[in-house]
């Protein structure tokens, strides 16, 4: 039996496909190469992960003409659980809550609800309806302000005992907080305050808690536990994969953005400081490196949701038969028809996405008269963008849907520059670099060089 070593398999399992990555040439680092992909329908519904990860093997064997592959290391990055479902309650909307929101978006949670100051039992009622798998409370700059966060607390711990908790707020209740939490027997992290002082965002060390949480929610998937069998190391959330990616590449290009549109969520990824006149009339804080994961947003496990929030005018584009594969459309489009319908979900998802995470110019009065500000994160600094995920990569001219989209924006909007370059990535691989890269950087660099820089959209 002939058997091909190489140095590294990345697996990817998604919600809707398993995506499997062949490296070689890294460990001496000289000519590190992508060799091969293959891949298969993510079998959650079969009832075991694995058999979708057995079938890419099996095609990928076949791709690269062997009767066996080994490889030195496996890594593997999931989403198949899809996205952690979570709420966050905090003090301050563009404060605290906002702090905490960003730690949420920034760590592969799925946002489901947002309150800030003390819950009331309507809240409370959403919160148990919406059954969150984690539970962020915060509120309270470092020895400010100190009963709402005990408050929230309190009534959350007595109302869903069965949850995990994370106390990301005032350091001052920490030690009745940690109380409370032995009183109801419940689960509980606890992490550095999000927003310590005004106008000070520290998100890392709560979004480093909540990727943990994220990876023992990910093994949760049918089957997915025993893949820690068969890799080297930890599974990583393939959003986090992505941004670790983003923010290696940041060092090489510049500011950019990473968009990935995927089956169950759209994910956009932003590594820019913005321009300083943007900062000096922003009205809270945004951090260097940013990601929000939306998981309304997907063109697969959430079609119906994206055709409703779809634009008239592209709707009305569409042809019958498009219309009608909304209800057959599958992780592998056939038809003409399926494709015309996945181009209309895919520019949804990216437009609405990137709507929702970049910032915008307003008006704002004071006894000084009428001032602009900015809210948001302020992108007209990116001079990259990136496009990948299964959605967008697939498409025939992802570039010119973007560059619409960018064309067609208000000028309140702090997009990109429609002109600005953009790299697609064709053999979608840039959450295998990012997981790669803990070990390889500069393999990963090299391989994304040779893999997407000859893709570069002509401006």
């Amino acid at each position: 039996m002939k058997n091909l070593e190489i140095d590294l398999l990345v697996a990817e399992i998604g919600s809707t496909t398993t995506v499997l990555n062949a490296f070689a040439g890294l460990e001496n680092g000289e000519h590190p190469v992508f060799l091969a992909q293959a891949n298969s329908a993510t079998s959650v519904q079969s009832g075991d992960v694995r058999l979708g990860l057995e079938e890419a093997k099996a095609a990928l064997i076949r791709e690269l003409k062997t009767d066996n592959i080994t490889a030195r290391n496996y890594f593997a990055t999931s989403s198949a659980a899809g996205g952690l479902s979570m709420t966050v309650h905090g003090l301050v909307r563009d404060m605290t809550v906002r702090a905490a929101r960003e730690a949420a978006l920034g760590s592969g949670a799925v946002l489901r609800l947002v309150t800030a100051g003390k819950l009331r039992s309507s809240d409370l009622e959403q919160i148990r309806a919406i059954g969150p798998r984690i539970i962020m409370v915060a509120g309270g700059v470092d020895f400010g302000e100190r009963d709402t966060a005990i408050f929230n607390f309190t009534k959350l711990a007595e109302a869903l005992p069965d949850t995990p908790f994370l106390y990301a707020g005032n350091c001052e209740n920490q030690h009745e907080i940690k109380q409370i939490a032995v009183d109801q027997n419940v689960e509980l992290h606890l992490s550095e305050n999000v927003y310590p002082e005004i106008d000070q965002l520290n998100i890392e060390p709560a979004r480093t808690i909540i990727q943990a949480i994220f990876e023992e929610h990910i093994i949760e998937a049918p089957g997915m536990a025993h893949i820690y069998d068969q890799i080297s190391g930890k599974i990583m959330p393939t959003p986090g994969a992505v941004m670790a990616m983003a923010e290696l590449l940041y060092a090489e290009l510049g500011d950019l953005l990473v968009i990935d549109v995927g089956g169950a969520t759209t994910d956009v990824h932003s590594v820019s400081p913005g321009s300083e006149a943007m900062q000096q009339i922003s009205v809270a804080p945004e951090p260097l490196a940013k990601r929000t994961v939306e998981g309304d947003l997907g063109v697969f496990v959430n079609r119906h949701l994206v055709f409703a929030a779809m634009p008239e005018k592209p709707r009305r584009r569409l042809s019958p038969a498009a219309v009608a594969a909304l209800d057959t459309l599958t992780e592998q489009p056939q038809t003409e028809a399926d494709w015309e319908l996945l181009a209309a979900l895919t520019e949804t998802c990216l437009s609405t996405a990137l709507e929702r995470h970049a910032g915008r110019i307003f008006e704002s009065y004071s006894p000084q008269g009428r001032e602009k500000m900015v809210k948001g994160k302020d992108l007209t600094q990116v001079s990259t963008i990136i496009l990948t995920g299964g959605a967008l990569t697939h498409l025939q001219k992802p570039d010119v849907m973007l560059r619409r989209v960018l064309a067609a924006a208000s000028a309140d909007k702090l997009y990109p520059d429609a002109d600005a370059r953009i790299i697609i990535d064709r053999d979608y691989i840039m959450a295998s670099l990012g997981v790669m890269a803990s070990r390889y950087p500069a393999g990963a660099l090299k391989i994304f060089q040779d893999t997407a820089d000859s893709k570069i959209s002509p401006e």
